[in-house]
């Protein structure tokens, strides 16, 4: 069987199952663990519209899980089947930054493909922060500056709390000598921002912001 679950998907689905156990260590009312399963299932299963039969029986354990140990091994049997980011050549890369001189790439021996929902590295001699993603099927790229703020927030992207940076854009404006600048607050990590990911939506939404009518 082929891949068939997103790195986003995958983190959701775990979310899910630290829920079922949560309730499983802090309630004995066998009705409303029943309640909890159901909802629980139902989340993950609506993450897969168009499920075969045979991803369906690989899915269908969650329903049983009721503690830390049968929930690693439900993961492990899952993360086989989660979809690698897709491999971008270094020439790709540097096409989406154009302006971008001496541009240093992620090393990729460090980069786990199936936790991957974007790339995104720093290059600390110019400040700047690097994504690349992919956006209604096309592989993109987003720079701008990145300034670490030494405090927590929720991250625009993954909405997890986690220590923050602003990262912001710059465009020359419609009119002459105007600009414009987008931004918002996201992951000092941007690994352990992938991890976080539970939805493209947010990711969706901050990319928009900052393409606006590029």
């Amino acid at each position: 069987m082929e891949p068939f679950i997103r790195s986003d998907q995958y983190n959701f689905i775990k979310y899910q199952i630290q829920i079922l156990i949560n309730g499983y260590t802090s309630v004995n009312d066998k009705a409303v663990l029943n309640a909890l399963k159901s909802l629980v299932s139902e989340r993950v299963f609506s993450l897969f519209p168009d499920l075969t039969e045979v991803q369906q029986q690989l899915l269908n354990p969650i329903n049983d899980i009721k503690n830390s140990d049968r929930a690693e091994k439900v993961l492990d049997q899952l993360q086989p089947f989660v979809l690698p980011f897709k491999e971008v050549s270094e020439q790709s890369i540097k096409k989406l930054f154009p302006k971008a001189k001496k541009l240093k790439l992620p090393i990729s021996k460090d980069i786990k493909l199936t936790e991957m929902t974007y790339l995104g590295w720093d290059d600390l001699g110019s400040n700047s922060k690097f994504i690349v993603t992919y956006f209604n099927g096309k592989l993109i790229g987003l720079q701008g500056t990145f300034k670490p703020l030494n405090k927590k927030g929720n991250c625009t992207i993954c909405n997890k709390f986690e220590d923050l940076g602003m990262f912001m854009t710059k465009t020359k404006g419609k009119l002459e000598g105007t600009f414009i600048q987008r931004g918002n607050y996201i992951c000092l990590d941007s690994q352990k921002c992938n991890q976080n990911i539970t939805t493209l939506n947010k990711l969706n939404d901050f990319i928009m912001l900052i393409k606006e009518d590029k």
